[in-house]
């Protein structure tokens, strides 16, 4: 079954076109000892390596509430975080050369800390590849969240919900927001990745896609 009408995708950018630790698990290293030095029994060890897990796939702050880091935990946390920035090259997934066969204008939306989202984008020298570029940025005020940043792209493209495409891993972030509005959705299932069942479409690959567009 293909997808007919679609004049645009959107695409999320950890777990789905790189792996969020793909330069090693020294880039939050900082941040996890912050945190496990402002614990002081709050959390236990078991809950608090399964938290430093989720730190991976979610925002801090939804990881942190979902945890039940203290304040001194969440602060500590946050200042680390807001500092961290990938330094090296980064290549993502072995088939992101499967976005240049896609002939419609692709964005890319992405949740977390704007300095180590855009670092990620800088190091995957992957900005060219999108007509616009979206960070969800959970450290800056007016934070409009996924819903928003598509909803925008709806309006400044002029397409109806229907006639764009969400592509991503997380079924409670990107996936939810796409078919909250009405947009078609598709959540690939990247390793690690836990198949959701909101999504209208599953995906190994990228190279899927275009043959998903009927293309």
């Amino acid at each position: 079954m293909a997808l007919s009408g679609i004049r645009a995708i959107v695409f999320d950018l950890d777990s789905c076109l790189c792996a969020a630790n793909e330069v090693g698990d020294r880039l939050f290293q900082e941040a996890f000892e912050a945190i496990r030095n402002a614990n002081h029994g709050a959390v236990s060890e078991v809950r608090l390596q399964q938290a430093f897990a989720d730190c991976w796939r979610f925002p801090f702050d939804a990881v942190a509430t979902d945890h039940d880091f203290s304040p001194a935990m969440r602060d500590a946390g946050w200042r680390a975080f807001k500092q961290t920035e990938v330094k090296e090259e980064m290549h993502g997934y072995g088939d992101l050369d499967a976005l240049s066969d896609l002939a419609v204008p692709l964005f890319l939306v992405t949740s977390g800390f704007r300095r180590l989202q855009e670092s990620k984008i800088k190091a995957l020298g992957i900005a060219a590849r999108f007509e616009r570029i979206c960070i969800d940025a959970i450290d800056e005020p007016g934070r409009k969240g996924k819903a928003g940043l598509f909803q925008e792209i709806l309006e400044g493209r002029g397409l109806r919900a229907d006639q764009a495409l969400v592509v991503g891993d997380n079924p409670d972030s990107e996936i939810q927001a796409g078919r909250r509005l009405g947009m078609r959705t598709v959540q690939i299932l990247r390793p690690g990745v836990a198949r959701g069942d909101n999504a209208e479409f599953h995906i190994q690959s990228l190279f899927e896609l275009k043959g998903l567009l009927g293309a």
